[in-house]
């Protein structure tokens, strides 16, 4: 029998567009405080291969160079997030960790010296990459048609992992969508252990 007063868990689109716009909502005060403030919040994005570096691992995401920069983040992390909410809500969390860590990891290993990296295209890619790779390993028909969709929509995404501009972050999107195909593999072993 369940107890009156609990509150009712909260609708899944309505949580995965509550946890997006919060997140989203936090990078676009960061840029508001970063344009009125003289602190210079880009400072604490990655720098390579220098241990004051490493913690940008974790702030370069929620950082950005401009509104430009932020408004080429914000609709497809809104899009595939809520995707991959509605997807899996755990297997979210894992690929949002696995490809911010693995995009961040390969930032600080492999971008240019004396540079620093923002910005959240990582975790776009991570999540893109999650969400392909889904499609393939889980063997379900839902996750084919989602990455079928994704490919038709945001399949030219691809060519970012390859290095085309030198003031884009080839290397974030490279690690990050890695990250996230292997976020795919790690929440299907999961699933079969589980099951």
């Amino acid at each position: 029998m369940t107890d009156p007063n609990t509150p009712a868990p909260m609708h899944p689109l309505r949580r995965a567009l509550t946890f997006w716009g919060a997140v989203i909502g936090l990078m676009w005060l960061l840029l508001v405080i970063d344009w009125v403030t003289p602190g210079h919040l880009t400072a604490y994005g990655i720098t390579p291969r220098r241990l004051d570096g490493l913690p940008g691992i974790a702030a370069a995401p929620f950082l950005h160079a401009g509104a430009g920069h932020l408004a080429s983040n914000t609709v497809p992390l809104i899009v595939m997030g809520t995707v991959a909410a509605l997807r899996d809500w755990r297997g979210m969390w894992v690929a949002l960790v696995v490809s911010l860590l693995a995009s961040g990891i390969g930032v600080w290993l492999f971008s240019p010296a004396h540079s620093v990296t923002v910005g959240a295209s990582g975790v776009v890619f991570g999540v893109f990459g999650y969400l392909l790779a889904s499609g393939i390993v889980m063997r379900k028909i839902g996750d084919l048609l989602i990455a079928v969709v994704l490919v038709g929509v945001y399949g030219s995404m691809v060519w970012g992992i390859f290095p085309s501009q030198p003031q884009i972050s080839w290397q974030a999107h490279l690690f990050g969508f890695l990250g996230g195909v292997a976020s795919a593999f790690m929440v299907r072993n999961a699933a079969r252990v589980n099951a």
